[in-house]
């Protein structure tokens, strides 16, 4: 049987972004998403929520969303999940990307696992389904638990926007075009946690986001 997950919002980084830690409510097993920065703060939250990490993800490899799993990998013993691979050179140039934008820290990092369409990732007694969701960075990943009725979104799509495409390897069309044939149909009920900013539905942005109306 499936597990409650459980969710808690860390923003880090100076992009504020939503580093999430999941976990079940049983078991207290979870994992660490999007781990940015910040990492004392992270490991504070772990030990206050008292969940055991099993592994890092990543929804994609933007310097606010990973630049500290490198060192998180290490200081916790876990592997790294996600996101695909079209991502590698982004996250190969972490340490640059860090600099321009002055988060110190941050290192390269290859991921124990890359992940692909159609894959599936356990966290515990949690399971959840990828979709590869491009546009925002090649290599982006959603995470859903059709379960729960719950998805982890990354930049793909946020309360009242979309992820910015200006970036190397952003391509607006592709990312609509992911959000509409991949993201929306997965239902209205499904509630996620984007990468910034406030958490929504499916629903409420299919009717009201203005950049998914025809």
């Amino acid at each position: 049987m499936a597990g409650t997950p459980r969710a808690g919002i860390i923003p880090v980084t100076p992009f504020q972004q939503n580093c999430t830690l999941i976990w079940s409510d049983e078991t207290k097993i979870g994992a660490v998403v999007d781990p940015g920065g910040d990492l004392d703060r992270i490991e504070a939250a772990i030990r206050d929520q008292g969940i055991t990490i099993e592994k890092i993800l990543l929804t994609h490899g933007h310097i606010d969303h990973a630049g500290g799993a490198d060192e998180l990998r290490e200081r916790l013993g876990v592997p790294i999940e996600g996101p695909h691979e079209a991502d590698r050179y982004l996250l190969d140039s972490l340490p640059e990307t860090g600099a321009n934008y002055g988060i110190d820290g941050a290192r390269a990092v290859i991921p124990d696992r890359w992940l692909a369409e159609g894959d599936a990732v356990s966290v515990g007694d949690l399971a959840f389904d990828i979709l590869h969701a491009p546009g925002h960075s090649p290599g982006s990943v959603v995470f859903v638990s059709r379960d729960a009725r719950f998805a982890l979104v990354g930049d793909v799509v946020f309360k009242g926007s979309v992820g910015r495409t200006d970036l190397p390897g952003g391509n607006h069309d592709q990312l609509i075009r992911a959000i509409k044939e991949k993201v929306l149909p997965l239902g209205d009920d499904i509630a996620f946690i984007p990468g910034h900013g406030p958490t929504s539905t499916l629903g409420e942005e299919r009717m009201t986001n203005p950049f998914l109306q025809e």
